[in-house]
């Protein structure tokens, strides 16, 4: 695990200034997702809800690279705002499987996915499969912000903060 730098605050704050897109659900987070080259480009931006009401942030940026983008993803970073999930119910792969599959090498997460839909263990599985993945979790207050539609002051529980599970 590398050490989060000012490139990967700045694009996380993009990333979490994206979600705010998101439309408001009950059944979902708000999140941000912006895929970044190795030369600092970005290639692609997603929200949760942005194209179908069940494709999650990460998966709404994937899907926006084709052609020569899609071949080098090897050293790109995905920014996004919210842990990538495990689990899905409405779609056949899980943000993580997807990741995984576009072989992207470093994600940059402000905050761990909660306990609230699913059990989550994006930060693990990423990490077990080689991936890079940075925490910033001084920015996870912003995320829980815009997510307080969803009440998440569950996220603390008997002290312990939901979103610093390892």
């Amino acid at each position: 695990m590398s050490s989060p730098t000012e490139q990967d605050r700045r694009w996380l704050m993009s990333a979490i200034v994206l979600s705010r897109l998101s439309p408001p659900s009950p059944a979902h987070y708000a999140v941000g997702a912006v895929i970044v080259d190795r030369t600092g480009a970005m290639l692609a931006t997603g929200y949760t809800g942005e194209t179908d009401p069940h494709h999650h942030a990460e998966e709404a940026a994937l899907a926006k690279l084709t052609g020569p983008h899609r071949a080098d993803l090897a050293d790109t970073t995905i920014y996004s705002s919210l842990e990538p999930c495990t689990t899905r119910r409405s779609r056949p792969h899980s943000c993580t499987k997807l990741i995984l599959a576009a072989g992207i090498t470093k994600v940059v997460i402000a905050l761990r996915e909660p306990l609230l839909f699913a059990d989550c263990h994006g930060v693990r599985t990423l990490r077990a499969a080689g991936v890079d993945v940075v925490e910033i979790s001084d920015l996870g207050y912003l995320v829980r912000d815009i997510n307080a539609h969803l009440q998440l002051a569950r996220w603390e529980i008997g002290g312990a903060s939901l979103g610093g599970r390892s």
